[in-house]
């Protein structure tokens, strides 16, 4: 079971990426907050992030770099979603350390295989609880 923390300010994403996680065995901890993000990270130390790229107060860019910069922290790797992708987005974002990028309203299907590839790809426990 992977430790995920989904950062997103709307009520209703994080209910839905929470139960999506969950359903497919994780643990994951919503922060609608992003200026609780960073001391919440340090304290779960998630084997993934999802965050919202548009949030009050600490945009998801900034909490990319934030998380990056911390070293506990700066080998997790990041899924940015985002409602409001225009040109040059998907670049500047994973120049922000995204190792992943959806654009809203995601796929279910797409989601979850881009959670189970990040995981896999840094060899956090599967569903099952394997690597």
């Amino acid at each position: 079971m992977a430790k995920i923390m989904v950062v997103e300010d709307n009520a209703l994403n994080i209910k839905l990426f929470c139960d999506l996680l969950t359903a497919h065995g994780h643990e994951a901890t919503g922060v609608m907050d992003s200026r609780e993000a960073m001391e919440t990270a340090l304290r779960i130390e998630p084997d993934l992030v999802i965050t919202d790229i548009q949030l009050p107060y600490l945009d998801g860019i900034e909490l990319m770099g934030l998380l990056k910069g911390e070293e506990k922290l700066a080998h997790v790797p990041i899924m940015a979603v985002t409602a409001y992708a225009g040109e040059g987005d998907d670049e500047r974002i994973r120049n922000a350390g995204a190792a992943a990028y959806l654009e809203k309203p995601i796929s279910v299907a797409r989601f979850a295989e881009t959670v189970a590839r990040l995981l896999e790809e840094t060899g956090a426990p599967n569903e099952d609880g394997t690597h």
